[in-house]
């Protein structure tokens, strides 16, 4: 790999190019490249030639990426990118426009309100989360900050906002089911805390909090024995607001606990939760859903990307179990 990404004079480049040439006969090598490379935002001016702004993480990024493609018998380089000409700027800056994404977004979630009073609310949660994860990935990726990244923002906390109210009406239970025990009130916007090593129950029990109790939850993964802050919500350890009772793992505490109970997606991956946290294999799903949860510790360089990796798991769990509710028959008087 050859480096040539300081310029002379010290005179920082408004754009970095990565040139790399893969080799032909490394069909998994190449594909893990260009996935790479999809996944940094990148522009591509040719092939073989990709183009990021440069910042110091699009940078040590691409540092990164070249030497892997050094490890797999490839190819490549780093070049500062200077540009006098406002005219050939504004082009570059065209081929990082999120616009398109961001509207695709707006109208995703904007078409959600059909839905109210019709669809569960969890199915339509469920929905917003994805969007939230697709915004998240979005913004990661807005170099340039797109005039309908505000927009987009403020639709999806309203919306979340709309749906939590659905999902927990306060002063009144759904029909044959008790009253939720918590205010979601009490428990938004919090900053939520367990201890590490993050296992299953507490893994599983992140995923709940943020995809239908606490979609801006903030996770704060404690030592062994740091203390809980004062003004976090703790999950998952003895002493915990939210913990193992007698019969009950962490996730189904929290289950119970919001009136989630009653969703037969969630209490199935409770059972699975809990045959885990038991060390109870006989669950068809549990060693496949064990197997990947250890490929995403393995994955993960830190708690929140293992989170973020076990999420996809959990999400997929959720949609293998959801069963639409059936409609409720026409009254025939009507």
């Amino acid at each position: 790999m050859s480096d040539t990404s300081q310029p002379a004079g010290g005179a920082p480049a408004l754009w970095l190019a990565l040139v790399a040439a893969l080799p032909r006969d490394d069909a998994a090598g190449r594909m893990h490249v260009l996935r790479t490379l999809e996944g940094l935002g990148c522009a591509v001016m040719r092939e073989g030639v990709y183009l990021l702004p440069d910042t110091p993480a699009n940078r040590a990024n691409f540092r990164r990426l070249a030497d892997h493609i050094a490890r797999i018998k490839g190819d490549a380089w780093l070049l500062p990118i200077h540009l006098e000409s406002p005219t050939e700027a504004k082009a570059l800056r065209t081929m990082f426009d999120r616009s398109g994404r961001y509207s695709e977004l707006i109208k995703t979630v904007e078409g959600l309100k059909a839905g109210f009073g019709v669809s569960d609310p969890t199915a339509i949660a469920q929905v917003l989360s994805k969007q939230r994860r697709e915004l998240e990935s979005i913004t990661s990726l807005d170099f340039f900050v797109s005039p309908l990244k505000e927009r987009a923002e403020r639709l999806l906390t309203d919306m979340e906002a709309r749906v939590r109210d659905m999902m927990f009406p306060e002063g009144r239970a759904a029909a044959g089911a008790r009253p939720a025990t918590r205010s979601k009130r009490q428990y938004f916007r919090r900053a939520w805390a367990t201890r590490k090593p993050l296992f299953a129950d507490r893994l599983a029990s992140a995923w709940l909090i943020r995809r239908f109790i606490d979609p801006e939850a903030t996770m704060l993964w404690l030592d062994k024995r740091e203390p809980c802050p004062g003004t976090a919500v703790g999950f998952g350890f003895e002493g915990a607001t939210f913990c193992n009772s007698k019969a009950r793992v962490t996730y189904e505490e929290l289950l119970a606990s919001f009136g989630l109970d009653k969703q037969p997606s969630l209490a199935k991956i409770g059972a699975l939760v809990h045959a885990l946290d038991a060390g109870n294999k006989q669950m068809p799903e549990a060693a496949g859903v064990e197997t990947l949860l250890a490929g995403a510790r393995h994955r993960a360089a830190n708690e929140d990307e293992l989170l973020r990796e076990s999420e996809r798991t959990f999400d997929l769990l959720y949609e293998a179990y959801y069963e639409v509710p059936a409609k409720k028959p026409e009254d025939p008087k009507k």
